[in-house]
Order: C-alpha cells, then sequence, then structure tokens
C-alpha cells in the first residue's frame, strides 16, 4: 500500500465532501480531477488581451533568475530570486517575447497573491473549493497567481498544505514523491542567499548575513547525481502533466518538482494541513532518516 500506484489517477468530476476525505484526503493519495473548474470564466477570459486590460499598468511583484531556478540550490547557496516590482503590461512584454531579457521571469509569489496582488481577477475564480473547504471545515490559508516562462523550474520541496492546483491555460509537468521516499533524498544545510542585479546587468549572489541556514535538496530528479546520491536510485518518481482546466490534488508533504509551457497559467488554493498522524509518521521516518546518516 505504501508504493501504491505507479500513475496518478484521474477523477471524471470533483468528489463530494466525504468522498474526498476518505478516497484521497486520509490517505495521502494524488489524483487529477476534471471538470471541476469547467465553469470558471477564467478559462475563458484570461487571454493575453484581457490580462493587459484588467491588470494592465499596475505594478506587481516578479520573482526574476538568470537560470529559471527560484528557491533552489545554486553554488552552494539556497538562492531566492531577486523580487522585482514592475508594471504587470511589461512583464507580458517578456513572456510574449515582444521584449527580449537573457533572464527568466515568473509570478509566483505564494502570499495568497491572487487576493493580495490581482484582485481584479478574483472574480474570474472561486474564493476557495467549496468541497475542499467542506471536507477540511476550513477555508484557504492562501490562493496564489502564477504565470511565466517555460524555463522557471521549480526545485524539488514539498510543503505543509493540501494543495489544488489548477490550471488555466497551458500545462503543467510534475514529478512527484511520496512522504515515505523521504529516506531516499537528500536534505542538506545552505546558507540562504538572494540573487541581485548589478550595475551592468548581470546577477550576483549576496549572502543574507543574518539568516540560520536552509534545509534542501540538492538534488535535480530530472538529472540525479547517483554517485553523489546512490540512495536517490530507490526512490520512484510518478510523473504526471496537468493540462488547462484540470486540477491535481497534491497531498501535503508529498515532494514535487514543477515545470511549465510557456506562458502556462494557474491557480492554486493552499489548505493547511492537519497535524495529525500523517505528520507524526513522517516526523518519524525523517528523525530516523538522519540518524542512519549521523551513523
Amino acid at each position: 500500500e505504501l508504493g501504491w500506484t505507479e500513475s496518478v489517477p484521474y477523477l471524471d468530476r470533483p468528489p463530494s465532501p466525504l468522498e474526498f476525505y476518505r478516497e484521497w484526503m486520509s490517505p495521502n493519495k494524488p489524483c487529477i480531477i476534471r471538470n471541476a473548474i469547467s465553469h470558471w470564466p477564467a478559462l475563458k477570459k484570461w487571454t493575453s488581451a484581457y490580462l493587459r486590460e484588467v491588470v494592465g499598468p499596475k505594478v506587481v511583484g516578479v520573482a526574476v533568475t538568470p537560470n529559471g531556478y527560484a528557491d533552489a540550490v545554486f553554488q552552494d547557496r539556497f538562492v531566492m530570486p531577486e523580487e522585482r516590482q514592475m508594471p504587470f503590461m511589461d512583464f507580458l512584454d517578456i513572456v510574449e517575447k515582444k521584449v527580449t531579457s537573457p533572464n527568466v521571469f515568473y509570478v509566483q509569489k505564494q502570499c495568497s497573491n491572487l487576493t493580495e496582488e490581482f484582485p481584479e481577477l478574483v472574480c474570474d475564480v472561486q474564493p476557495d473549493i467549496p468541497w475542499m473547504s467542506e471536507a477540511l471545515g476550513k477555508k484557504p490559508d492562501a490562493v496564489n497567481f502564477w504565470l511565466g516562462e517555460s524555463a522557471a523550474v521549480t526545485s524539488l520541496h514539498k510543503d505543509h498544505y493540501e494543495n489544488l492546483y489548477c490550471v488555466i491555460s497551458g500545462e503543467k509537468h510534475f514529478l512527484l514523491h511520496p512522504p515515505t521516499d523521504r529516506p531516499f533524498i537528500p536534505y542538506e544545510l545552505y546558507q540562504p542567499a538572494t540573487y541581485r542585479v548589478s550595475e551592468d546587468g548581470s546577477f550576483e549572489i549576496v549572502d543574507e548575513k543574518s539568516e540560520e541556514k536552509v534545509p534542501w535538496i540538492p538534488l535535480d530528479p530530472l538529472n540525479p547525481n547517483l554517485e553523489q546520491y546512490p540512495e536517490y536510485a530507490q526512490a520512484k518518481p510518478l510523473q504526471c502533466t496537468v493540462k488547462a482546466g484540470e486540477m491535481l490534488y497534491l497531498p501535503s508533504l508529498w515532494f514535487h518538482h514543477v515545470q511549465q509551457s510557456h506562458g502556462c497559467i494557474a491557480v492554486n488554493y493552499w489548505y493547511d494541513m492537519e497535524y495529525d498522524l500523517k505528520y507524526s509518521y513522517y516526523q518519524l521516518l525523517d528523525c530516523l532518516t538522519k540518524a542512519v546518516k549521523v551513523v
């Protein structure tokens, strides 16, 4: 049961709250749900022209990196992106390749940026997912808006959230690991740092002096260095593609690495996880993994 499947199953309709809780959330199993967001106006309305008209010159936060990797290990540092404030229409010019840039741009702020920075778009989706809110007995902690270039990649990590990830246009490519793969996934502590643009336009990496070291996964699951991390050969990744109009249920504590088609637009809902037996089990697994490495 721990290695429960070789692919992520599809549901043809959104589940009832009870069905979702029993069949998917409680056993901590991912699934892709069709026809859950087909009634959203965003699926038809969110063209580039519409976004220009509705959001347009508004200044928003954009993550900028030289290589597409934000919040990732690079040169023995945990490097965070430059958080650039820029007019949304200028960002769209770059995504549409009307303006060329050697850098990679991604709207990916994870602080409920849909409601905080893009309130003009909220009416085109839903403030929450009703069957999920009923199953958990609470509303989402954050609703996030994602739009970026195909070179923008999310490095392998996990979150303490039940995640409903809804693709509006384009495709998202997920590589997933269940929490049970924790013994095979390397974690190391890294000095946190941030990309900063120097006067000549190139990026430099600046250490965050006052911050504690960050535990992060150095491994690239698409091209793993098995000489350095031989244990990873025992892990069993699942890969899936979430297409426009589909929703991925990504359970809490599942590791995930994400790529996307160019200009892909998505909205995700983060519901705080229940700190129950599943969480205790993961903490035990994590502690045992660390203890074995020390021995």
